[in-house]
């Protein structure tokens, strides 16, 4: 067991995943406060060919991570959802969206994904 929530890799392989170390220079923090950020769902990460890594996509252009994505994972969990169904979900295409609710949270639809996940049903 480790010392943070790691998924197992539920995503598909055209997924880019960034290692935890080199998320943690992007953030500009050591790599225990990725750790911690993990514990307190601020982040989601996944294990691919025994690296752990986080969705390239949970960042934006500047490398910090989406605004709304700690938000989104605290709807989902409070809904019970388990890390893997909402990984499941954020990387689904939506055909009422561009792409996937991921995708979407990168631009102006960011509260529609936040508000959409508030209302799936468990």
């Amino acid at each position: 067991m480790s010392a943070f929530p790691c998924s197992d890799d539920v995503l598909d392989e055209s997924v880019v995943l960034i290692p935890l170390p080199e998320v943690a220079d992007r953030l500009g923090v050591v790599v225990t406060r990725v750790h911690q950020m993990l514990r307190d769902h601020q982040l989601l990460a996944v294990r691919r060919a025994g690296i752990v890594g986080v969705p390239e996509r949970f960042f934006d252009a500047d490398g910090e991570v989406v605004r709304s994505l700690p938000g989104l994972i605290t709807v989902m969990k409070d809904g019970k959802y388990s890390d893997e169904e909402i990984l499941g979900w954020m990387f689904a295409e939506d055909s009422s969206l561009p792409g996937a609710p991921v995708d979407a949270l990168h631009g102006p639809l960011a509260r529609e994904v936040v508000r959409r996940a508030a209302a799936e049903p468990f």
